[in-house]
């Protein structure tokens, strides 16, 4: 055996042991995201308006540190708090179930301050007639609701604490309440207050809320002091953690929340698992009996691919400490992806090794220039989808950066398993007299049609479906959005028993919600999505539980996307879109010589898109980040396709060198034609398995990629190709 075959085969086991290392026990070394296990997803925006010079700089980096404390304290696992541009914080917080309670935890200021009671009647129903007298407020506390007129001067805050505990009320039937100690200047400070104030009330206030207001009866020297409220257990409790901490630098404020439910994430897993399952093993079986041996081979490597993505993703945080091993919904359509292409690259391959075969060349010869002439396509494909993800992880939001962090592992795996895997296993077994021929089924015979001539049909017919789609879009306006671009909240509750709309649009009118939209799903009429303008989800819940007791309705998900955030997600969308785009046509102008190649690439993949969007609008279904992350991987297949296509165009050029440019292009679509054919039929019977068993969560994304797969193989043969021969009549070196 030759010592080059030897190396291979150390490099191959190599990467198998470095990647089932990495990949194994899964749980360990891949995170899921809260898409997929259900958690929180917060952005925060740090109010830093009342704020100046070097406290408005580092109040973003004190919350994130009181914030990091906090949840430490909450007893959450495996969080993660970051710090974005100079004001925004992003949290979070895998497995979390009780939402609201997490929310208060986070949100609270905990600005903790002790004001004098006015212990003037006279002044107190002045104040309440509307004449606040100058350096007072009036304020109500929460427990009665009792309206108190308050100095607005502090006379001690919560800067001076040192504890803050939760003890058992004994002459109150064990009620809850918070007891404060402060340090020796508070001490001292609040012994003055109190025997100042003997006969008076004072206030503590919390975040501008009145907690209780008890009567000082004695000077307290001893610095401490209690907080009552009626607390359970759980919000006392609380309420000491967030005093014992420390309060927040500024007010926050929730930009953007996104909560999917213990139940939503599980079925999430259930049913991407079982739809995975199904496609893989659609492809798997198709290779095997098409191409027989070749196929097994090309399965094994598919097999080793999907193994090096998941042992890339478990060895990514030792080599970038700063990304994390999260596979979430659209790190999936990555995974997708670039298992499509490396369909494609086998297909191609021995299609190749077929042409050679045909051709009369020995065995040995036909399997060494197969993947000699395949390999230039497979590289250009590849690595034009290289460019773009990594254009895409620079200008992308957290979805997008997931989904090309896995497409960029799958994209170098699948170039290693298809170009080195399978041609070493060929050659071991050609060395030790295993192989001796390579039959594969021929279904697709080479056609000799003429699809230039057709090239105006085609044209009018894309141009009606586009515009068609994009008029359906444009007229729909916000509503075509999801809550990701557009703002809003989005809810999403599963009953025991299917509700009455006209219950829930009662409740909705209730909460002075009556612009909601309610969607009741046919095919599952026990799960309702509400969507409203306001942030109202608690209250909601809440009576929801009310009408339908005994556990009959629980939450999914809620997902919440203030106006800025849904400005800011779309602003990123599209600039990772267009980046990505100007990435494509750079490489494709610069490898192959021709502007025109490259631009008419670009235009067929955003055909592609552009019909994949007005499908889904056409269908009444929303445009959000999935659908985005759908549009991406349309965009890559339609490109990797192309280039195949104008690979052999190049090829044939130097070969042929008496045909004209409409020949050329002719004889290579008809010579790709089988592969385009078999890879799109693959491919699309994966896709049809996620639509069919991967559930509501992935029914856009699957639906859009069902529309633009089949546009990808359309528009290489009736778009791309027939826009070279119009935009140039020069010969192809």
């Amino acid at each position: 055996m030759e010592r080059k075959l030897i190396y291979k085969i150390l490099l191959i086991l190599g990467v198998v042991g470095v990647c089932t290392f990495y990949t194994f026990p899964l749980d360990k070394r891949i995170n899921l995201g809260l898409d997929l296990q259900g958690g929180m997803h917060l952005l925060m925006k740090v109010d830093t308006s009342h704020l100046e010079g070097q406290a408005k700089l580092d109040a973003c980096d004190r919350a994130v540190e009181v914030i990091r404390n906090r949840i430490d304290a909450f007893g959450v696992r495996e969080t993660s708090i970051q710090k974005q541009g100079e004001d925004e914080i992003i949290i979070q917080l895998p497995g979390v179930t009780d939402r609201e309670r997490a929310i208060d935890l986070i949100g609270k200021t905990a600005m903790l301050e002790f004001k004098v009671v006015a212990n003037d009647p006279e002044k107190l129903k002045a104040a309440i007639a509307g004449a606040i007298p100058e350096g007072f407020e009036l304020k109500n506390t929460l427990d009665e609701n009792e309206p108190l007129l308050l100095e607005k001067q502090a006379v001690l805050v919560g800067d001076a604490l040192t504890n803050a505990e939760v003890r058992f009320d004994q002459s109150q039937f064990n009620e809850p309440i918070v007891s404060l100690k402060f340090n020796a200047a508070g001490s001292k400070k609040f012994a003055e207050i109190t025997a100042a104030n003997v006969g008076k009330r004072l206030a503590i206030v919390l975040d501008g809320k009145i907690q209780s207001a008890p009567r000082i009866r004695e000077a307290i020297p001893s610095g401490e002091a209690i907080i009552t409220g009626r607390f359970d257990s759980q919000t006392a409790q609380d309420l000491a953690l967030v005093l014992r901490i420390g309060a927040l630098p500024a007010p926050m404020h929730i930009e953007e929340e996104r909560t999917v439910g213990p139940l939503l994430g599980q079925d999430s897993i259930n049913k991407g698992v079982k739809a995975s399952v199904i496609g893989l093993s659609f492809v798997l079986l198709f290779m095997a009996v098409y191409y027989l041996l070749s196929g097994l081979i090309a399965d094994v490597a598919l097999l080793l691919n999907l193994l090096m993505i998941t042992g890339g993703l478990g060895l990514l945080p030792c080599i970038f400490p700063g990304i994390s091993a999260t596979l979430t919904l659209p790190g999936i359509a990555g995974i997708a992806l670039s298992l499509g292409m490396a369909v494609d690259a086998n297909v191609l391959i021995n299609e190749r090794i077929r042409e050679e075969l045909h051709a009369g060349k020995a065995l040995r010869n036909a399997i060494k220039l197969g993947y000699d002439r395949a390999f230039t396509a497979i590289f250009d494909s590849h690595l034009t989808n290289l460019i773009a993800a990594f254009l895409l992880f620079q200008f992308g939001t957290g979805p997008i950066r997931g989904f090309a962090v896995t497409l960029t592992i799958g994209i170098v795996s699948s170039l290693f398993t298809s170009i080195v895997v399978t041609h070493t296993i060929l050659e071991v077994l050609l060395n030790v007299g295993i192989v001796k021929s390579l039959p594969m089924l021929h279904m697709l015979k080479e056609t000799k049609m003429d699809f230039i001539s057709k090239r105006k049909i085609f044209y009018t017919l894309s141009l009606a479906i586009t515009i068609i789609g994009l008029t359906s879009f444009i007229m729909k306006g916000h509503k075509g959005y999801g809550i990701d671009f557009s703002g809003g909240q989005l809810q999403e509750y599963s009953f025991k028993t299917a509700p009455k709309i006209d219950a829930i649009r009662q409740v909705l009118k209730d909460l002075n919600l009556g612009e909601a939209t309610i969607q009741q799903f046919k095919e599952n009429p026990r799960v309702v999505l509400i969507r409203t303008t306001q942030n109202k989800s608690t209250q909601l819940s809440a009576k929801l539980k009310e009408i339908y007791p005994n556990d009959d309705v629980q939450m999914l998900k809620i997902e919440h996307v203030g106006p800025i955030a849904g400005q800011h997600l779309k602003h990123k969308a599209l600039l990772a879109i267009a980046w990505s785009m100007i990435g494509i046509l750079i490489y494709i102008a610069f490898r192959f010589k021709h502007f025109e190649f490259a631009l008419a690439g670009v235009i067929a993949l955003l055909h592609d898109v552009l019909v994949a969007l007005g499908f889904l609008s056409l269908t009444g279904r929303q445009i959000d980040l999935l659908s985005v992350t759908a549009f991406l991987t349309i965009a890559g297949y339609s490109i990797s396709d192309t280039i195949v296509v104008y690979d052999r165009v190049r090829e044939n050029a130097r070969l042929n060198r008496k045909l004209n440019l409409k020949e050329l292009i002719n004889l290579s679509v008809n010579q790709t034609l089988s592969r385009t054919i078999i890879t799109t039929g693959v491919t699309l019977l994966t896709v049809l398995a996620i639509f069919l068993y991967g559930g509501d969560v992935l029914s856009n994304f699957s639906f859009a990629l069902l529309i633009g797969f089949f546009c990808g193989a359309y528009s290489t043969v009736f778009i791309a190709s027939p826009l070279v021969l119009a935009w140039s009549r020069k010969a192809v070196k």
